[in-house]
């Protein structure tokens, strides 16, 4: 059986129970932990490629340690990898998403406080206390009207990538300092609530088929090999692209044509997610 290794639990040493008569390896059950950087590389090995980028508060299990690092599995869509082992933290609770494509933690709360770090859409924290312009939480203060509980999603994927235009192009990114073609679309169906694997080849199983005849309409996901990019409305699209190493809106007519000049294929699926 072949198994994809970015969705497998297995560190090359040792895996997870949910392997258990899968692979010929200890097991365990891992240890809950969550993300306590702004933004951290998942790797292919220790030290290896990137593969995407994982955020504050995001909740892994830990399966694996060796030598400053941890062999991890994302809980937001199962993607496994490598990462800097000091950026895991404790299991603890948390309560609010930031909603907006970024901000900042701060020392106090005021505008002239120190900031301590930024974060990124989607991060999750742990608000304490709330006065209706900032929000307490243990590492500091943010700008209440950056935060959304996490029991209030957005109602519009498409309007939460519209937010990300300009924003640069980077391989396996997944905030507004750098995302790639799946980055965007990622992050902006889990600012909705909604399951998103990581990559675009995985993307291609969300909601249903549509026919090439078929109308399309805003939200609708169009797949080329190795490429997705989301629709804002019948005829435009909006991605995450190398080719202008930013995320742009164009004409869907007008990326087929040229995708196919390049000599990249044509359109590979077409999916209402």
């Amino acid at each position: 059986m072949t198994m994809d290794r970015r969705l497998t639990p297995f560190s090359g040493r040792i895996a997870h129970v949910s392997l258990r008569g899968q692979i010929d390896a200890p097991l365990t059950e891992g240890e809950a932990a969550r993300l306590t950087r702004p933004l951290v590389r998942l790797l292919r090995s220790p030290g290896g490629a990137l593969d995407r980028t994982l955020l504050y508060g995001d909740a892994v299990t830990v399966i694996d340690r060796d030598q400053g690092h941890a062999f991890v599995q994302a809980a937001k869509d199962g993607y496994c990898g490598w990462i800097d082992e000091g950026a895991l933290g404790p299991d603890s609770p948390v309560t609010h998403r930031i909603a907006t494509p970024a901000t900042h933690l701060y020392a106090g709360p005021k505008v002239q406080a120190e900031m301590r770090h930024p974060l990124y859409l989607n991060s999750a924290v742990q608000v304490l206390a709330e006065d209706g312009t900032w929000a307490e939480t243990p590492q500091g203060f943010l700008p209440a009207t950056h935060l959304a509980p996490l029991t209030r999603p957005a109602t519009d994927p498409a309007a939460i990538a519209q937010m990300f235009l300009g924003a640069p192009y980077l391989w396996g990114g997944n905030a507004i300092s750098g995302l790639d073609c799946s980055g965007l679309v990622q992050v902006s169906m889990l600012a909705a609530g909604r399951a998103c694997p990581g990559d675009s080849d995985l993307q291609q199983v969300l909601g249903s088929a549509l026919a090439e005849e078929a109308p399309l309409q805003r939200g609708d996901l169009i797949f080329w090999k190795g490429h997705v990019a989301m629709m804002l409305d019948s005829i435009t699209m909006i991605h995450a692209t190398g080719y202008t190493m930013r995320v742009i809106t164009e004409p869907l007519n007008a990326a087929i044509a040229r995708i196919l000049a390049k000599g990249e294929g044509p359109v590979t699926a077409r999916r209402r997610p």
